[in-house]
């Protein structure tokens, strides 16, 4: 013991237990069944084959505690309910307090015992064994002998863990955040969409200050942001602030529009698919696309040559502005909020159907409100404040320094300058057949497509890459990989836990672009 010194003694003792293997057949054909109809990830699958394949055991539910739910069977008072064995029933138990709460006491039936709902367990992956078979077994043990059957989980879309700033959350050691403390400094919808961004959906990830930052700048503010800011300003300058007509429309406004149709089907494809971090980027694809269409169509210039091009030009980015306002909105409520509000629209963004964001639903004439920044940035030296105190709560173990990685040898200037540094702009991801580690992309360098196969697919979803402008070598000779043919090298940063970040410019930059 480390408390006393003393050695354990070892003592017998008795325990009610659940038959848990009397029900590994039916949690195969349970598991089987739910998983075709929906597909589930690929890492609770895993875990639950491991349980299954060892064979299900039949499994304690009792503890000698003082603590703890008492056991309501008379002389077993010194017993108490396993944690795991309550803790899912009070999901039940819960219903029916709310209902009872609204005056409406068998309201909670509506959702247990109704074969109607759809019941789906956000959860961490230590708890998959609970959800996917522990609970389901329980709930088939009464099902079996009562006439009210209570619903099986249709899903169960584990993640992996989140660790911070390449280690585990620790609050005896001040390694984390405090979710008030951080809520005063800072919105709340910048920090759902970098943890939206950062999900561990298929692999463990970390929250980083400077990766937070970066997704509130370069992506929330300069391209979001930026998008709103830039179309509801230049309509107020040029057309007083109402909603221009629509005319006749060129390829530019065509391929803008598409883009409007597809990217809600797509999202909501991704959503219900439990694929957070894709559909949160293909919303964001959709507000680079507006960016670029706002540029490839110089309204600035259209407005002293052809105000009716104009006009169509920022008719079309203001109905996309509505489009973002509803796509983000599950992810960054209060800026849609805002939104709604600058295009002063009736109702709430929330009451808007889904796929109305792909309707040009902004009527010709429709007066606007005064644009507002919509995502402020974070500066450098706030972002060092946070770090510095890492680690520094009262009485604190410090977190141990990072390792210091090997450093290569030195080189000249000239060795350096043979290296030709290109931006470009990913146009196709996928993986490679029989490799756990490679990603093939297509990626366009100005004028030039090319093919790359980069050893990212275990930190980067396919989808995550498309549209992301990368930094890559233009002049490497090219080489095969796993039968592959790789012309050029992405580049990306690694810190000592191995966590890989793909290196991106900062900002809008065209393709082809040197980087010196």
């Amino acid at each position: 013991s480390k408390i006393s010194g003393g050695t354990p003694e070892v003592r017998e003792t008795s325990h009610w237990y659940f038959p848990l293997g009397d029900y590994q057949a039916r949690l195969e054909a349970y598991i089987r069944e739910k998983s075709a109809a929906e597909p589930w990830k690929e890492n609770v699958l895993n875990y639950c084959r491991g349980w299954i394949s060892a064979g299900l055991q039949d499994r304690a539910v009792t503890r000698d505690l003082d603590w703890g739910v008492k056991i309501p069977l008379e002389g077993y008072q010194n017993k108490v309910l396993y944690v795991w064995f309550d803790a899912v029933l009070g999901y039940i138990s819960s219903a029916k307090e709310w209902a009872e709460r609204r005056g409406a006491p068998d309201e909670w039936r509506r959702y247990w015992l109704s074969p109607e709902t759809k019941y789906v367990a956000f959860i961490g992956k230590d708890n998959i064994v609970f959800h996917c078979i522990v609970f389901p077994a329980m709930l088939m043990a009464w099902n079996d002998t009562h006439d009210g059957h209570y619903v099986l989980p249709d899903n169960v879309p584990a993640n992996e863990f989140l660790n911070f700033e390449g280690q585990k959350f620790s609050k005896s050691r001040g390694w984390g955040i405090d979710v008030a403390e951080f809520l005063s400094r800072y919105p709340a919808d910048p920090l759902r969409y970098y943890l939206g961004m950062t999900l561990p959906e298929s692999h463990d990830s970390d929250f980083f200050w400077k990766e937070f930052q970066a997704k509130n700048n370069n992506e929330l503010a300069d391209i979001y942001g930026n998008f709103v800011n830039r179309t509801l300003a230049f309509c107020e300058r040029t057309f007083g602030n109402a909603v221009p007509a629509r005319g006749a429309l060129g390829p530019l406004d065509e391929a803008m529009l598409a883009a409007l149709r597809e990217t809600p089907a797509t999202a909501a494809g991704l959503f219900e698919q439990y694929r957070f971090r894709d559909a949160i980027t293909g919303v964001m694809n959709l507000a680079r696309t507006a960016n670029k269409y706002f540029n490839d169509s110089e309204p600035w210039k259209t407005a002293k040559s052809d105000r009716v091009r104009c006009g169509t030009t920022i008719n079309i980015c203001l109905q996309a502005t509505r489009a973002l306002a509803i796509l983000m909105a599950p992810v960054t409520p209060f800026s849609s909020a805002r939104l709604w509000g600058m295009l002063q629209l009736p109702g709430t963004v929330e009451e808007q159907p889904w796929n109305s964001a792909a309707e040009l639903l902004l009527p010709e004439a429709h007066l606007l409100g005064k644009a507002e920044i919509l995502f402020t940035k974070i500066e450098d030296k706030t972002i060092e404040a946070e770090l510095s105190v890492l680690g520094t709560v009262p009485g604190a173990v410090a977190a141990p320094p990072p390792a210091a990685l090997p450093a290569k040898p030195t080189i000249v200037y000239d060795d350096f300058a043979k290296v030709d540094l290109r931006v470009a702009k990913v146009l196709e991801a996928v993986k490679v057949p029989k490799s756990e580690k490679l990603l093939k992309l297509q990626v366009e360098i100005g004028s030039e497509r090319r093919q790359i196969v980069a050893g990212i697919a275990q930190h980067y979803a396919p989808e995550a890459l498309v549209g992301k402008s990368i930094i890559v070598v233009f002049n490497l000779q090219p080489a095969k990989l796993m039968g592959q043919e790789s012309q050029g090298m992405l580049l990306a940063a690694s810190d000592a836990s191995g966590h890989l970040l793909v290196v991106t410019p900062s900002g809008d930059i065209e393709s082809g672009s040197i980087v010196k």
